[in-house]
């Protein structure tokens, strides 16, 4: 086994991975989601995730009735059966929540039980020429939701405006798209947030642009505390990606990824910059420092 599923704690390879078509997930895109890596076998940051993920649901009215405890084994025992986590065979592990199976209706009320699916698979990186060589991506036209519709700071199962904007950017031959909020700021790629250095500093859009809050976002901003690196949240136009220095994209799935090009711009020396590769080494190197950490804190529970 290689893939395995979890539908409600019965556990399943992906050819009998079913749910209802009268979920609302599937009829309306009503839950939410998590995407997670391990790193030595371990769930990374699995705690930051699931108050994330409760954060998302909360932002819905959407309860998740199960324990964080009871998820983690959910997942645990979904890899295992994959034969994933140990020798080296890493995970990627998908988590998602529905409002579950109802009538064809708005009311959330006709849902009485939420729907948790576990997918895990093996993980697979990014190709090593990403790291090396850096990537082009392209500043789409598809603008991300404006806060006051769906807001992107909910990690929605609803990823319509990402994959048009996806979409857009592969018919492009680009890595990533880069998309634009309703003011035309830079607001965050389709899949991963994006940060430029300027003069030595690391710069992210702010929230308030209207992103959603990456975990490894986040958690950079802590590497490079560590490592002496100056990051801020700052307002990005167009201007401001084109005459970077360095610019690089952050996801859980790819670390840190530097960019090179935006369309036919060229950002600083069209390679990946000092700044980016220090930040890549620092964060891979925390990573698994903290996934040692996890695993002690999780033997001792």
């Amino acid at each position: 086994m290689s893939v395995m599923v979890n539908v409600n704690g019965r556990l399943v390879d992906k050819e009998h991975a079913v749910i209802s078509v009268f979920d609302h997930g599937f009829l309306y895109g009503e839950g939410v989601y998590e995407v997670l890596r391990t790193y030595d076998g371990v769930p990374f940051l699995f705690d930051r995730h699931m108050r994330r993920l409760r954060a998302s649901a909360d932002r819905l009215l959407l309860p998740v009735p199960v324990a964080d405890a009871e998820i983690d084994r959910r997942v645990r025992e979904t890899m295992a059966a994959a034969g994933l986590g140990a020798d080296g065979r890493e995970a990627y592990i998908r988590l998602l929540v529905t409002r579950g199976v109802g009538e064809i209706s708005y009311d959330p009320a006709s849902c009485p039980d939420p729907t948790i699916v576990v997918i895990t698979k093996p993980h697979v990186d990014a190709p090593a020429t990403a790291y090396t060589d850096g990537v082009t991506v392209s500043l789409v036209s598809v603008l991300r939701n404006h806060p006051g519709s769906v807001n992107p700071i909910i990690k929605s199962n609803n990823l319509l405006n990402n994959a048009l904007g996806q979409q857009e950017a592969l018919r492009k031959g680009a890595f990533e798209a880069v998309m634009r909020n309703y003011r035309g700021e830079i607001a965050e790629c389709a899949q991963s947030n994006i940060f430029i250095v300027k003069d030595g500093v690391a710069l992210t859009p702010p929230v308030d642009a209207g992103l959603l809050v990456g975990i490894t976002r986040e958690f950079l901003f802590e590497v490079a505390r560590e490592v002496g690196v100056p990051m801020r949240e700052q307002v990005i136009r167009d201007v401001d990606l084109f005459g970077a220095d360095e610019c690089f994209l952050t996801s859980t799935t790819r670390e840190v990824v530097p960019i090179v090009r935006v369309d036919e711009h060229v950002i600083g020396s069209g390679k990946p910059g000092p700044i980016t590769l220090q930040l890549l080494r620092a964060f891979q190197a925390h990573a698994r420092a903290q996934a040692a950490v996890e695993t002690t804190n999780t033997v001792r529970r």
